[in-house]
């Protein structure tokens, strides 16, 4: 089996050492590695007359490629990991068709948004559970700004670590703007050049992974020298997972959602499994710069670099 996580060392022979260097470097010189599937796809709403958003949302089995050549059987929501990503504005109403492709009973709980209480996607205590073949219509307004998340309440020991999860989002992104803090200035007119979700996991067929990928597949982040990034961490996985950005300090916004009356630098921000952080950072120097989660084994293991890693490319 992989030993990656028990800190194993081979057979201790000169060989054996010769391989993993080799290995190490081969996983590096792989990334960005191409594979099947990008997740989190925006998804349109058709708007109804009265201005509701419509969604549709169909849980079903998928062929998942989570690093080069590793393709699985993910649960997902309409074929990706991580689901279409649901963006709308403040005081939105929405109403989302699920469907239910499963083997199994399902759900749909919007995690963090509040919601009448029919519509808390809690089988079987607000909603009978959706059988396989069924169809449920939750309808809500996002009356305020949220960062949630989206994931099955019933089996979701099961489904979520194998792939079912997404983002749902009102508002725009909380940013900090013309404040110095820490001695560290943020100037007035900062508009970042890119808002994104960052979706961890560390269990079932997905494993350890951002945004449904495993490095090499990952995706970087690609900016110019100089240019602001607004990021949210969503973690759907069952382990808390310190996110370490090398070079960029990372200027904390926004805890699940809510803006932050006294915003902080970090290197490394601890992610418990349910909540959302928010940050931003400017990319001062050009480079690539690593992006992982500091438990090690969640990003090394004896055949090279893998899980929960990706980079900043600053050109």
């Amino acid at each position: 089996g992989d030993s990656g996580h028990s800190g194993g060392h081979g057979d201790g022979s000169p060989e054996a050492y010769a391989k993993m260097d080799a290995d190490m470097l081969a996983t590096f010189a792989a990334f960005p590695a191409k594979t099947e599937g990008v997740g989190g796809q925006l998804a349109v709403p058709r708007i109804l007359e009265d201005g509701t958003k419509e969604f549709d949302i169909t849980a079903k089995l998928a062929k998942w490629e989570v690093e080069p050549g590793v393709v699985v059987d993910a649960w997902t929501y309409n074929g990706t990991v991580p689901g279409p990503t649901i963006k709308v504005d403040i005081g939105d109403k929405i109403r989302v068709n699920f469907k239910n492709e499963l083997p199994l009973n399902s759900d749909i709980h919007w995690h963090g948004i509040e919601t009448p209480f029919g519509m808390d996607g809690v089988a079987p205590i607000t909603q009978d559970p959706v059988k396989p073949g069924g169809d449920f219509t939750y309808e809500f307004t996002l009356d305020r700004a949220y960062q949630g998340m989206y994931h099955p309440h019933l089996h979701g020991q099961m489904t979520v670590p194998n792939g079912m999860w997404g983002v749902i989002q009102a508002g725009p992104t909380p940013i900090v703007q013309g404040r110095t803090i820490a001695g560290r200035e943020v100037p007035a007119d900062v508009k970042p050049v890119l808002d994104l979700p960052m979706v961890l996991n560390d269990a079932g067929v997905i494993g350890l992974s951002l945004n449904g990928k495993s490095f090499p597949a990952t995706a970087p982040i690609v900016v110019n020298e100089g240019d602001w990034v607004s990021m949210t961490y969503y973690n759907e996985g069952l382990l808390a997972h310190p996110m370490h950005l090398h070079q960029f300090p990372q200027l904390v916004t926004a805890r699940d959602g809510f803006p932050l009356d006294s915003p902080f630098w970090v290197d490394t921000l601890n992610v418990a499994p349910g909540e959302r952080y928010t940050v931003m950072f400017q990319a001062t120097q050009k480079g690539t710069w690593v992006f992982h989660c500091h438990i090690l084994n969640h990003a090394e293991r004896e055949t090279g670099m893998f899980g929960m890693v990706t980079a900043v490319v600053v050109q």
